[in-house]
């Protein structure tokens, strides 16, 4: 059946091919598409906007500087109206869709000005948009995906570039659903679509990293690619599923998770479509797959390949992976919209290989580009492929949108943009001598090459998006690997720089206490607090990391003489600290008590050591510090009273200021007594370790009722046994999440009012929502 229907398809693709070749062999091709340049050209001068004056940066400031010269309706609304073209297949130049356009423009104008000095991506921003949209639910499981599909990625594909693919898809979807909604759709069904919507996407999204991807790359030998390829084919053309089983090669390990998360998606979209869908889908995502292999299979020393086999594959590959996001739930009768999709396919494909002609060139990839560079002197008959995309541009113009003055416009300032983008990449000479080599003729190639020269203001969001995406997500991976780098690094040194020396000690004998002691600092600790410590003095502050290490050794003893007191007997009494048995366990209870009084005077002497700093600020660390332990025993009185009561939210909160903020407070504002802040800085501290504090210890219950004892370090568990409210308890769990992910965004706002950009601790805010002990 899919045979038959990948046949149907290739006849279409081969009609379309036809056509294009029909308009290239015109005299007067080369003359229109001048007339429509031309045309263009009159139309880009009479407008009084001119983004020349503006340094396009492609950030926040480009947009701040669009917004303060008003250009940014012009910017947006051109950006809006191509995706509306491309991505929606819609016909922009109807009354109806220009309203719906100018709406959009206004949606994503006010979200700009909203965020107008924060990054255009990050988690905080996203949490928030779900918030609004009653999707928290649906963030988390997204959340929970994203890594999941992290851990499987392989080394040797690009994680960054599966991430923004996979991202982009279930953004795709997510448009196709929300342009279907009615206004008068409820609240509740507004969700519940776009919850479907959210999980269709991810699971269509996989195929990129987990099918094209890996199939694309050297991860897999040929031959394990053929058994890959046969076990998704099969799927495909019978919707029965493979087991995974008889694998033959040495990277089962790697493929073996990947076929388990591809075949839950298969799942899932067989479940959650009606027939008529998922008979679309399946057709659809046959004739991408197979035209995919097609074109992956091609070998670029092979002299022989005719024009249909290079643009066929291409025009049916590019419109079906459009069609399978449309193929996903039924949508209003609008014929128009697949053949709008269907024509603008090879458009992308051929913008697309354009940009990446380097990349594709180095791995010795098959494109009309790369084939035509290879064989031009050779191959007479080789259609050009920069004359085919033209070809496709003014198909789209005339004989798709009817010479609508606006559409046109809109497709023209997409090329010259991508045109723009490119030299300015590769350089003018570069650029210029790749021009020459795809010459149509030197009157039109002039002439473009001066409409590119000369026209402004084609700059498109959806561009900047791509780049900021890419961007973001290369940055989070360094600041991952340096956060992670940095928890490690770190928490060896300070492991060393806690040990109590005996020989440090006065008295006349060592008194086992000290061995308590040091017991107690030992273990699978985390060490968060004098790293935190560390980071605000040495990034935040400029103090010289040598100067401070008594101020390290003060943060832990506190911290870990606290431990000790929450885990006796009369108070939380648990047996397991750090992934070993607790100190009253260890020795007992009145050594326990002793040990953790005698840590916290320990860390008061260990702040008279910081004698390069003035003596008032010393004095004023003291008195702080010493202010903290005190909170830090009220919020233990305050929990051991709160045990078998029925606690509100805001009294929860109380309570995991005095136990946990105050602890994350005076780890950040310790240093910044030292080094002099300013009260602003001293109150986004404040606010900063406030909400962390709450974020952490949500986590905290979370990982009590859900964790691994094993994993954990500590008792699971025990909030249980000891009958104490936690926000689990007292909100459940899926509203304690939503509480958690609060606060996390309240504390990511916060940072914006630090000294500096400190990107670990807005890394620790990650690790402290996601980590799992």
């Amino acid at each position: 059946m899919v045979e038959q229907q990948y046949q149907t398809a290739e006849k279409k693709a081969h009609t379309y091919f036809q056509a294009l070749v029909k308009q290239l062999e015109e005299p007067r091709f080369t003359a229109n598409l001048k007339e429509d340049l031309q045309a263009y050209q009159r139309l880009k001068k009479s407008s009084f906007l001119n983004y020349d004056n503006i340094a396009l940066t492609q950030d926040q400031k480009f947009l701040q500087q669009l917004t303060k010269k008003g250009m940014l309706d012009d910017y947006l609304h051109r950006s809006i109206s191509y995706i509306y073209l491309r991505d929606l297949g819609r016909d922009i130049a109807s009354p109806t869709m220009q309203r719906r356009i100018k709406s959009v423009t206004e949606d994503v104008k006010a979200y700009l000005h909203q965020y107008s000095n924060q990054e255009l991506f990050s988690l905080e921003k996203l949490y928030r948009l779900a918030e609004k949209e009653s999707l928290e639910a649906t963030f988390f499981w997204l959340m929970k995906k994203l890594r999941h599909v992290s851990s499987l990625i392989p080394e040797g594909l690009d994680k960054v570039h599966a991430q923004r693919k996979l991202i982009k898809i279930i953004a795709g979807v997510l448009m196709h659903e929300i342009e279907e909604l009615q206004e008068e759709t409820s609240q509740e069904v507004r969700a519940k679509r776009l919850d479907k919507a959210v999980r269709i996407g991810y699971c269509y999204g996989l195929t990129y990293p987990f099918i094209d991807d890996l199939l694309d790359a050297t991860v897999l030998s040929a031959q394990e690619k053929s058994q890959f390829a046969a076990l998704i084919r099969h799927t495909l053309r019978t919707g029965e599923i493979t087991p995974f089983s008889g694998w033959d090669g040495d990277n089962k390990e790697i493929v073996e998770p990947i076929y388990r998360e591809l075949t839950d998606a298969f799942i899932y979209l067989e479940e959650n479509q009606q027939k008529d869908n998922l008979d679309n889908f399946y057709q659809n995502a046959y004739l991408f797959f197979h035209a995919q292999e097609i074109d992956r299979n091609k070998n670029l020393d092979n002299p022989d390949y005719t024009n249909e086999e290079l643009y066929i594959p291409i025009i049916m590959k590019s419109s079906s992976s459009r069609m399978i996001v449309r193929s996903f739930q039924l949508f209003s009768a609008n014929d128009q919209v697949e053949e709008h999709m269907f024509y603008y396919g090879i458009y992308n494909q051929l913008a697309d290989d354009l940009a990446d002609i380097d990349q594709d060139l180095a791995s010795n990839s098959v494109t009309p580009y790369t084939y035509f560079l290879k064989y031009r002197h050779k191959r007479p008959d080789l259609i050009n492929p920069f004359a085919m995309y033209w070809s496709v541009i003014s198909y789209l113009i005339h004989d798709v949108y009817k010479d609508d003055e606006n559409t046109r416009q809109i497709i023209l300032d997409r090329a010259t943009n991508g045109l723009k983008r490119m030299r300015k990449r590769l350089g003018k000479h570069q650029y210029k001598g790749l021009m020459q080599t795809f010459s149509i003729n030197t009157s039109f190639d002039l002439f473009l090459q001066k409409v590119v020269e000369r026209t402004k203001n084609v700059a498109f969001f959806d561009k900047l998006l791509r780049d900021k995406m890419v961007e973001t997500l290369q940055q989070q991976e360094k600041e991952k690997a340096k956060f992670r780098q940095t928890l490690e690094g770190a928490k060896d040194v300070i492991n060393q720089l806690l040990i109590v020396k005996k020989t440090d000690q006065k008295a006349i004998i060592n008194h086992s206490i000290m061995d308590a002691a040091n017991y107690s600092l030992q273990g699978d600790a985390k060490r968060l607090r004098p790293i935190m410590t560390w980071v605000m003095a040495t990034e935040g502050f400029g103090l010289p990391g040598k100067d401070i290490i008594p101020l390290l050794k003060a943060i832990e003893y506190m911290h870990t003489a606290s431990l000790i007191f929450d885990d006796l007997p009369s108070q939380d009494n648990a047996s397991i600290r750090r992934g070993r048995p607790t100190l009253h366990e260890k020795y007992n209870s009145a050594v326990a008590e002793l040990t953790a009084l005698w840590m916290t005077q320990k860390a008061v002497q260990e702040q008279t050591k910081l004698r390069k700093y003035e003596a008032d600020k010393i004095l004023d660390l003291i008195s702080y510090s010493t202010r903290m332990t005190q909170d830090m025993c009220v919020g233990q009185i305050m929990d051991l009273e709160a045990k078998g009561k029925e606690l509100s939210v805001d009294e929860l909160n109380k309570l995991c200021l005095y136990k946990t903020g105050i602890g994350f407070e005076a780890s950040l504002m310790m240093p910044a007594i030292v080094a002099g802040a300013q009260a602003e800085v001293t109150e986004a501290i404040k606010k900063f370790t406030y909400h962390a504090g709450i974020a952490f210890q949500i986590k905290d219950d979370l990982l009590d009722l859900e964790g691994d004892s094993t994993v954990l370090g500590k008792q699971a568990g025990i909030d249980s046994q000891n009958n104490s409210s936690t926000f689990v308890t007292v909100l459940g769990e899926e509203q304690a999440k939503k509480e958690m992910w609060k606060h996390y965004c309240d504390a990511i706002e916060a940072l914006e009012n630090f000294p500096h950009n400190i990107p670990f601790l807005k890394q620790l805010m990650h690790y402290i929502v996601q980590r799992e002990k």
